[in-house]
């Protein structure tokens, strides 16, 4: 049940001077009949509607630091509760706990937790998706189920990317039924590319002799000898109304690739840079992922 201000409370005492029922009283202010007795009871004991001294011990912070706690983190969400505690001097003269930051963010309603990731974009890559979007904000389905996305992606063969969470009870975390066992170096991988469109799908293609390196090595000559040739081209050519997509990753801006695409009279669909949240085919990636 919510508490009564101090103004609520003498407005309370009033209307039972004045003969008013405790239940319309409480009915009236939305609290508990028992709040509404004992607050005429200690009215007529003592004269007066404050709450009796309370033992327990006193809070650290004021009502002015807490705000400006919140008000901190709320401007700078990245600070840590213990930057904020080190900055913060309570009412015993000292640095106040990280608990006592944690506790009144909480109770000003912020709540910790990861932060979303995303590519970095300058003002010119905001400004190249925003053109990219305005100029085809009025496609219907008949322009987009003429382009074939496609892409790569990396697989982990030994065990899924990502956090892994068990269930176990306290003091079992060496047991072996609760220990992950993996390759020191993270285990191996595979490269897979693939390409889906309206009543299209290729691949998916996994890539061969592939090494490490920028890309995770897929090189223009690879993508080139092992995709676009073998299986982009012939599709292409078999379905000539459709209009080819991928991202802007080296292998895929390189001379060596734009002048294969050119040769072969393929079209493609202009794309900007650090864009794959625009690509449908990341969902078919977390589908395989899954």
């Amino acid at each position: 049940m919510p508490r009564l201000t101090a103004a609520e409370r003498n407005q309370a005492i009033a209307r039972l001077q004045l003969g008013e029922s405790r239940t319309d009283v409480a009915n009236r202010f939305g609290v508990a009949l028992t709040t509404v007795s004992r607050l005429w009871t200690r009215f007529q004991a003592n004269g007066n509607t404050a709450d009796n001294p309370r033992t327990g011990r006193p809070r650290v912070t004021s009502a002015r630091q807490d705000r400006t706690i919140v008000h901190r983190h709320r401007r700078n969400s990245f600070e840590t509760a213990a930057e904020t505690a080190r900055r913060t001097i309570g009412s015993h003269g000292r640095p106040i706990s990280s608990h006592t930051v944690r506790r009144r963010l909480r109770n000003g309603g912020l709540h910790c937790r990861r932060p979303a990731v995303r590519p970095i974009l300058t003002p010119r890559h905001r400004q190249q998706r925003l053109l990219w979007a305005q100029n085809r904000q009025h496609w219907t389905w008949r322009h987009w189920r003429t382009v074939l996305f496609s892409d790569e992606s990396r697989f982990c063969v030994s065990n899924a990317d990502g956090r892994i969470r068990i269930w176990r009870r306290r003091g079992e975390r060496y047991a072996d039924a609760n220990v992950l066992e993996m390759d020191a170096w993270g285990g191996p991988s595979v490269m897979i590319w693939g390409a889906i469109g309206l009543n299209h799908l290729i691949g998916p293609i996994v890539f061969r002799n592939i090494g490490p390196g920028r890309g995770n090595g897929v090189t223009a000559q690879r993508y080139i000898n092992q995709v676009l040739r073998p299986v982009v081209l012939p599709y292409i050519h078999q379905h000539n109304h459709l209009v080819f997509q991928h991202d802007n990753a080296r292998a895929h801006s390189a001379r060596e690739t734009a002048n294969f695409l050119q040769q072969h009279n393929i079209r493609v669909l202009p794309w900007p840079a650090l864009s794959p949240d625009m690509n449908p085919i990341e969902h078919f990636w977390e589908h395989i992922q899954r």
